[in-house]
């Protein structure tokens, strides 16, 4: 088999029926044959892809926060305006499966399923980049020098997971959907709260960061 050639339409499909099912199961209930029946494919494809059921499940948490990570190393960031859009971003990735900040902090925070020191790899990977950008911003005097990058990584974090963690109760509670155009406003208004929490205090002035 040319595995260049079938890879794309194959593995992804493999990665896609794995979230599925681990998102509708814990992880010691799922089996390959399983998540190999929701993609179409021979069970024998998994070890093919990705050696085992551990490795299909860690690819599956790769896959889908990459794109998040990627960010922290590309210029969305060189500004505090990019919280808004980074949140955006979030708010989009993870409104396609509601469920997966439930599966990460399954994983960490109840240590059900494998894959936790791979998660928190990751996050550490999203930690020291992150670090960096506030480095950055720090030196071109558009966060307060004072501000701690690990009390900021915690505040964004909550801002991000948390609407989507009780995503079902907030939309019961308002009595309308968190949709496309909700969130968007959720991004801009998060955004600017943070922007303007990390904002250097101009000197002289009686209040609130400029």
């Amino acid at each position: 088999m040319d595995k260049d050639t079938a890879a794309p339409t194959l593995r992804s499909r493999l990665i896609k029926a794995a979230l599925d099912c681990f998102l509708a199961d814990d992880y010691h209930n799922v089996t390959t044959r399983r998540i190999a029946e929701c993609a179409g494919a021979n069970v024998s494809m998994i070890r093919y892809y990705f050696g085992s059921k551990e490795g299909l499940y860690e690819e599956m948490i790769r896959e889908t926060l990459s794109p998040l990570l990627e960010v922290l190393d590309g210029p969305l960031l060189a500004s505090t305006t990019g919280f808004e859009a980074f949140l955006g971003l979030y708010y989009r990735t993870m409104s396609e499966r509601p469920e997966f900040p439930r599966l990460i902090l399954k994983v960490l925070a109840l240590r059900h399923g494998p894959g936790r020191r791979f998660i928190q790899q990751l996050l550490e990977r999203g930690r020291t980049r992150g670090a960096r950008k506030v480095a950055d911003l720090k030196a071109q005097g558009q966060v307060a020098a004072a501000i701690d990058p690990d009390i900021l990584r915690m505040s964004f974090v909550s801002l991000a997971m948390t609407p989507m963690l009780l995503k079902d109760i907030f939309e019961e509670q308002m009595e309308r959907p968190m949709d496309a155009d909700f969130l968007g406003q959720l991004a801009a208004f998060n955004g600017h709260l943070l922007a303007a929490g990390l904002a250097p205090v101009v000197s002289g002035a009686t209040g609130a960061p400029a």
